[in-house]
């Protein structure tokens, strides 16, 4: 996939501030410090764009990144960081939970998860919440080149199997340092822009 735009484009809390070009989404959910913003930073081959944080916590909002005025790249509020106040992470648990049930423009979403370790039970969660909800699932596995690549298939194995994946759910293996899984995943989202088109 070839960038030739991508911006930052708005933070919304509400449904009345979500774009209302009907452009598709693609969102991306994972736990605080699984390297969403690095990873969006490497799909869109931009260093900057989004800010990644060594402090948990910091995306608080739905943050919207466009994309070659294509689609939308939409970043969540990490979950799991326990000095996130309960009446905080209760805030981000019902306006993901009112994004997931209302966003037409939904297309895909990402559950990112680090490969070297097993998915948290708010992963779980998250995951049952799309099954619950029918949307589209691939699973995200960051930080690949951070494990030998002999023990790649026995951690994806694990992240699967503690998830309870679905076998039609892809699952990419990702490294925002190499690069690794990139054009394979633009692929998978790619492709879930073109099916949806389809069935409309």
């Amino acid at each position: 996939m070839k960038i030739t735009q991508a911006e930052f484009m708005i933070s919304a809390v509400r449904p009345d501030q979500y774009p209302v070009d009907a452009l598709p989404e693609i969102a991306l959910a994972g736990r605080s410090n699984v390297g969403k913003s690095s990873l969006i930073n490497k799909l869109m081959m931009r260093k900057n764009l989004a800010r990644t944080s060594s402090q948990p916590g910091k995306t608080q909002q739905l943050n919207y990144y466009r994309v070659n005025d294509m689609i939308y790249l939409v970043d969540f509020p990490g979950y799991g960081y326990a000095k996130v106040s309960k009446k905080q992470r209760e805030q981000f648990g019902q306006m993901i939970e009112t994004y997931l049930r209302t966003r037409e423009p939904l297309k895909l979403q990402l559950l990112v998860i680090d490969v070297r370790h097993a998915p948290s039970t708010d992963d779980k969660l998250m995951y049952d919440w799309l099954k619950h909800f029918g949307i589209p699932t691939c699973i995200v596995c960051t930080k690949a080149d951070k494990v030998p690549r002999s023990k790649w298939e026995k951690h994806i194995k694990l992240i699967k199997t503690e998830l309870g994946a679905e076998p039609s759910d892809p699952v990419v293996l990702f490294s925002s340092e190499t690069g690794g899984g990139r054009e394979e995943l633009w692929n998978i989202i790619m492709e879930a822009i073109a099916q949806e088109e389809e069935t409309v």
